[in-house]
């Protein structure tokens, strides 16, 4: 960003944004670098950040979850190996191993899982990783960061001599101890150690029968330690040994710190990577905490925040467990300028710093509490005049305040700049200084600037009546309960309800009338007009809001109705072809039954085989014209019990052609396919034809009457109309009625 003032930071409270984010930081040098964030204006940088943050945070609470980046800070270590002949302590190879470590494990980290991380992966290609910082430090150091034994043939040398005579030392120790203690020299603790050696514990009335040099006695006097002669030969061979070993160790760290000298650069570069990991560290979780989001940067001049909350004040309602109202605005090429009014304590400071400050936190590459379809364009400034800015020290009233900010935006604000005013033209004379911020408001739109700004003037309210590009807004306020509802209505200036947060704020009502009195009634009817407009829009508001849930429901209500209609059709043509089916079983049975009665009454048995035949011969003479199944499709009068029966008739001529067979149950089953398939070509073609030939005829409204014969399309089963109602009629079957629509029966 070009500049931006220190008071803009300190307006929007972005500085508190940068400290709450640095507490997320677990290093030092991470926390130092966040609170050191400053907005940027390249487009491409930008959205870099932001996707960076985003997979970061996407790796929260993940089964591929970052490892861990903590470590110590290389700056002094890295500050004394760049001195000559320096020689670094242990601890600080161990510092520079675990960031190596680290920055290995990270890299290997982001390779492994690049199709997620694609973004991170792209910064950690370009940091090179060597490894023979950790091998040098390896073949000297062992894990727990202490010279190994055999870092050198030397040291390797020493170190046995020394346990050795560590070993003459515990030897000779324990002989003399073993020897005055039998001529009960010691004390009961009989030994103790002091300058790191063991001592004998010597009563003091035999110190001088006990051999050795004296090196300390207790409180009271009467135990006197001595170490034994016997150890001393050895003692002073063990601290020549000792004093070799120091000096072997030096001399290692030494060439250790010379061979790690070379990889200074390397080493910087892996501090700034993991420096760098820890910020987006912070910036990931600063974003879960507040469901931040990435916005989507436009390259057109559009700001269009939806669902839109102040991040500070979310945070804090959260830790409160209260409610936070979000907001949605638009600035455009339509509406660059927005003005927003209404009543004290309503929210439009807030509104105001939203914007501004969710501004400021995108273009530092923060992801924002906003809906993922948000837009915002970049700005290369942004510049803000909130609060009240006086200084005794310097002089400076609210109202100098505000104007030396006036000429600074009239410097610097332009068409890729954005301003916020909150409270535009307070601190001089109402009418005076409502027409100097006029002036301010039609310079900054001729530039084509956008901007917000808050106000009570109803000037700077018509203005933006007035003018094609700037929008009136107002914050909602309840005039019944006299509360604000903390939501931005567009469209329309507010009221500032003067008289009734007066009222609600305890002030006597008679005071509030004799206020009234003092100014013009037309500005009290105008403030009054325009609070009953507000009361109106709102009552719409519910209304519409009502029918649109109303609507909803009734959509649902007819789908569901319509689903139940197709089901009921579809279970009548059901019943209907199983009607027809046994209608026709039932005057079969008929016949058969006066012919058993026939036998019965001594009819001759040629007689009943010639009927039986005749009344079979009867029966296929319906089925056969052409080929069956033609006939089944060119008789109106067949229903799906004469195809079932042709069917049945073909299955029975089948099964005793095949019974000798062995794969007679095979092709019955392909034939009964084969022939259900026939069937339903028959039907469709036949439901085509009869569209076709009622499309090619001019219709005929047919007319039913009570007591008129009917039946289904595509149905035998014939019944009486009962009753008619509308486009449905009600038909008698003998054994049921049923409703139809007029369309799905034919008279005869």
């Amino acid at each position: 960003m070009k500049t931006i003032q220190p008071q803009t930071i300190s307006d929007l409270e972005f500085d508190r944004v940068l400290d709450q984010l640095a507490q997320r930081a677990l290093t030092q040098g991470g926390k130092t670098r966040c609170r050191a964030i400053m907005p940027m204006i390249d487009a491409a940088a930008i959205e870099r950040a932001l996707k960076e943050v985003e997979e970061y945070k996407a790796s929260i609470g993940s089964d591929q979850s970052f490892p861990g980046h903590h470590f110590d800070a290389l700056t002094e270590v890295l500050h004394q190996l760049s001195i000559e002949n320096s020689v670094l302590e242990l601890n600080g190879f161990k510092k520079i191993k675990h960031v190596c470590l680290t920055t290995e494990a990270i890299k290997r980290f982001l390779k492994k899982f690049d199709q997620f991380y694609i973004v991170l992966n792209q910064y950690a290609v370009h940091i090179p990783y060597e490894d023979q910082p950790v091998i040098l430090i390896d073949s000297v150091l062992d894990r727990f960061g202490q010279v190994k034994d055999d870092a050198s043939q030397e040291l390797l040398h020493l170190r046995k001599s020394i346990l050795k005579v560590k070993s003459s030392i515990n030897k000779s120790f324990s002989q003399a101890l073993s020897r005055y203690a039998q001529a009960d020299f010691l004390d009961e603790i009989r030994e103790s150690v002091v300058d790191n050696k063991r001592v004998l514990a010597v009563k003091a009335m035999h110190r001088k029968k006990v051999k050795g040099v004296v090196m300390g006695q207790s409180k009271t006097g009467s135990i006197v330690y001595i170490e034994p002669q016997q150890t001393l030969e050895f003692a002073q061979e063990l601290s020549s040994l000792l004093y070799q070993e120091m000096e072997e160790v030096k001399r290692l760290l030494k060439w250790l710190t010379n061979a790690l000298r070379p990889f200074i650069t390397e080493l910087t570069q892996y501090e700034e990577f993991l420096i760098q990991v820890d910020v987006w560290h912070a910036k990931a979780h600063y974003a879960y905490a507040m469901n931040g989001v990435r916005p989507v940067i436009t390259k057109e001049r559009t700001l269009q925040l939806i669902k839109a909350y102040h991040p500070l004040l979310f945070l804090d309602h959260q830790k409160q467990k209260k409610k936070t109202y979000p907001q949605s605005i638009t600035l455009d090429q339509n509406s660059r300028i927005i003005v927003i009014s209404g009543p004290n304590a309503g929210g439009k400071s807030i509104t105001l710093k939203t914007v501004g400050l969710l501004q400021l936190m995108t273009q530092s590459g923060l992801l924002i509490p906003v809906d993922p379809s948000s837009e915002l364009c970049l700005f290369k400034r942004i510049l803000t005049d909130i609060g009240d800015h006086q200084s005794i020290e310097n002089h400076l009233s609210t109202y100098s305040y505000r104007l030396k900010q006036m000429n600074y935006f009239l410097k610097k604000c332009q068409k890729d700049s954005l301003f916020l005013i909150d409270e535009f033209g307070t601190g001089s004379d109402p009418e005076l200084g409502g027409a100097l911020a006029e002036t301010f408001l039609e310079e900054f739109y001729a530039r084509e600037a956008f901007g917000i700004i808050t106000t009570h003037y109803t000037n700077l309210k018509l203005l933006a009546n007035e003018l094609p590009y700037a929008t009136n807004a107002n914050m909602l306020f309840d005039a019944q309960s006299l509360e604000p509802m903390y939501q931005l209505f567009v469209g329309e200036a507010g009221s500032s309800y003067t008289f009734e947060v007066a009222q609600k704020n305890g002030i006597p009502y008679g005071l509030i009338n004799r206020a009234k009195k003092k100014i013009a009634g037309g500005k009290v009817r105008f403030d009054k007009t325009i609070a009953n407009l507000q009361k109106e829009r709102s009552g719409l508001r519910h209304l519409s809001k009502s029918l649109k849930e109303q609507e909803q429901s009734a959509k649902v209500q007819a789908e569901e109705l319509a689903q139940t209609q197709q089901k009921v059709q579809e279970k009548l043509e059901r019943y209907q072809e199983v009607f027809d089916a046994n209608q026709r079983l039932l005057i079969l049975g008929r016949k058969v039954d006066q012919l058993a009665v026939r036998y019965f009454n001594k009819w001759t048995k040629k007689g009943l085989l010639d009927a039986l035949f005749k009344l079979v011969m009867q029966e296929n003479s319906k089925r056969t014209p052409k080929t069956k199944l033609q006939a089944l499709g060119d008789d109106p009068k067949n229903g799906a019990l004469q195809k079932a029966s042709s069917a049945d008739a073909k299955r029975t001529e089948k099964q005793g052609k095949d019974q000798s067979k062995p794969n007679s149950a095979n092709k019955k089953q392909a034939y009964d396919q084969e022939l259900k398939q026939e069937v339903a070509q028959l039907r469709a073609s036949k439901r085509a034809k009869k569209q076709k030939e009622a499309e090619q005829k001019p219709e005929e409204e047919v007319v039913f009457t009570l007591g008129d014969r009917v039946r289904m399309i595509d149905g035998v089963a014939v019944g009486t109309i009962d009753k008619i109602e509308k486009n449905k009629v009600i038909v008698n079957y003998g054994t049921f009625t049923t409703t139809v629509k007029k369309d799905y029966i034919e008279k005869l």
